[in-house]
């Protein structure tokens, strides 16, 4: 059985970067880790998918959004700790730069919401450090 707090050791997740328009789809968390931020949509990899499958499958599920999934760019550890040191949460995730297809974003499975995000609208929101550090870095397209 797998077990997702408190783990024996990191699990991988992916996280898929969807600019379109200017703006890029972003979810808020529902769920820990994270819960109540923004961030890309994404989430763990399932046994037997690839990378790019579970970053089309994890947006799909989130945001109803259909992408195609290409190359991995960008890849931190997201790691949470109790009050007593013990790793509660261990996710190694990878980035994947992915193109838009079609649909319109609604939350679903763990988000709370899901829509496109201006860089303009970023400093209202409570985006995640990662998903900030990322956006750094690619300047929505501009890099």
């Amino acid at each position: 059985m797998i077990t997702w707090t408190y783990p024996p050791a990191p699990r991988p997740g992916v996280g898929a970067l969807v600019i379109h328009d200017g703006a890029v789809l972003l979810v808020r968390r529902g769920r820990p880790p994270g819960r109540g931020l923004w961030a890309l949509p994404g989430g763990k990899v399932m046994l037997g998918e690839t990378l790019r499958q579970a970053a089309e499958r994890e947006v799909k599920e989130e945001t109803g959004i259909l992408i195609e999934a290409g190359e991995p760019f960008y890849v931190f550890d997201f790691i949470e700790r109790d009050d007593e040191s013990r790793v509660v949460y261990h996710y190694v995730i990878v980035d994947i730069q992915c193109e838009y297809r079609e649909g319109e974003p609604r939350p679903g499975d763990d988000a709370d919401d899901a829509r496109w995000v201006t860089e303009s609208e970023l400093s209202g929101l409570a985006v995640s450090q990662p998903t900030l550090n990322l956006l750094e870095l690619v300047r929505f397209g501009r890099m």
